[in-house]
C-alpha cells in the first residue's frame, strides 16, 4: 500500500540524478550547520538554519509572512519552484520547515526520505562549495491557520471526544521525569508531564532505525490507530517547541492522509509554563 500523498516524498537516488536540474531547489535544514552543512552538503544545496532562519529573533514565534518571503528570496526560491528539503536528526527539522512552507502556501515541496543519514549511508558525494544564489522575488499566500493549533485550541480539545492529542516526546518527558532531552538542556518548562488525555507516540517510532526513512503505511497505521489516533478525529500534535511534532504532523497528514491534523508549535514550553494549565504525569 502506498502513502496517501506520495508526491511529498522523494528518494536519495532521484535527488542524486537531478542535482544539476536548475528548476529544482535543494535545501538542507540543520539544527547545527557547523557539524552538518559546513562539513559537507549535497551539491547546489542552500542552507536553512533552524535557529536563525525559521524563528523570529525577538518574539517566541515562527517567522512572519514577510520574513518567510525574504527567506525564500535569499534562497533563490520562487512560488513555482520545486523544493527538496532534507536535513539532520532524521529530517525532524526539515519537517518543521516543510510545515512552515505549507503554512505559507508553497505548493511544490518535498522531503528527501532518510535525509542526511541515508545519503551518507549510501556514500553519496558531498561538497563544501556553497552555491551562488540569485535572489528572487517571492510573494506567499496568507497563513493557512488550519495547519496550526494555538493554546485555546488545545484547551478546547481536552474536553472534546472528537479531538485527540498526540505527544511525540520521549516517554521520560511525557511522564515528567525530565523536562527537556539531554541534547537541549536550556529548553525547559516550569512543570514536567503532559497535557491531559494526550497519547504518547514518540516521533521516532515513525522511522526505520537503519536509515531514517519512513515506515510503511501498514506499520504507521498500526502505530497510531492502536493508540486511538484515527482519521475521524481532529488531531493536534505537540512536543517541546514544535519541531518533533511537525514530523508526526507530516506522517499523519501526508503519509496516512488524515483530513484534520494540526501542529501545536507552542507545545510543552508554552503549556508547561502557563499559569493555570492542567498537567498530568
Amino acid at each position: 500500500m502506498s502513502y496517501a500523498n506520495p508526491n511529498v516524498l522523494t528518494d536519495t537516488e532521484w535527488v542524486s540524478k537531478n542535482i544539476s536540474n536548475k528548476a529544482i531547489k535543494i535545501v538542507e535544514v540543520d539544527y547545527d550547520p557547523e557539524n552538518g552543512y559546513k562539513q559537507g552538503h549535497i551539491q547546489g544545496a542552500s542552507l536553512i538554519w533552524w535557529k536563525r532562519d525559521i524563528n523570529d529573533p525577538i518574539r517566541r514565534d515562527i517567522i512572519s509572512k514577510t520574513q518567510f518571503e525574504d527567506l525564500m528570496a535569499r534562497n533563490g526560491i520562487t512560488p513555482e519552484s520545486e523544493v527538496i528539503l532534507y536535513g539532520d536528526f532524521n529530517n525532524w527539522f526539515a519537517a518543521f520547515v516543510f510545515w512552515i512552507f505549507k503554512y505559507y502556501g508553497h505548493k511544490n515541496v518535498k522531503l528527501m526520505n532518510g535525509g542526511r543519514k541515508k545519503w551518507e549511508l549510501e556514500k553519496k558525494p558531498y561538497t563544501k562549495d556553497e552555491p551562488q544564489i540569485q535572489k528572487t522575488k517571492y510573494v506567499s499566500l496568507p497563513p493557512n491557520e488550519g495547519l496550526r493549533a494555538y493554546l485555546f485550541d488545545v484547551r478546547r480539545a481536552i474536553d472534546r471526544q472528537d479531538n485527540v492529542l498526540v505527544d511525540v516526546r520521549s516517554p521520560k518527558e511525557f511522564t515528567g521525569e525530565i523536562t527537556a532531552p539531554p541534547e537541549y538542556p536550556m529548553e525547559h518548562a516550569q512543570r514536567g508531564g503532559h497535557i491531559p488525555k494526550a497519547n504518547n507516540i514518540p516521533w521516532a517510532t515513525a522511522v526505520n532505525d537503519a536509515d531514517g526513512t519512513f515506515k510503511s503505511v501498514n506499520d504507521l497505521k498500526q502505530i497510531y490507530e492502536s493508540k486511538g489516533v484515527t482519521p475521524d478525529k481532529d488531531v493536534i500534535c505537540y512536543c517541546r517547541i514544535g519541531e518533533r511534532s511537525s514530523h508526526s504532523w507530516f506522517v499523519l497528514k501526508y503519509l496516512l492522509g488524515y483530513p484534520q491534523v494540526r501542529n501545536y508549535d507552542g507545545s510543552w514550553t508554552e503549556w508547561g509554563n502557563m499559569i493555570g494549565n492542567p498537567v498530568e504525569k
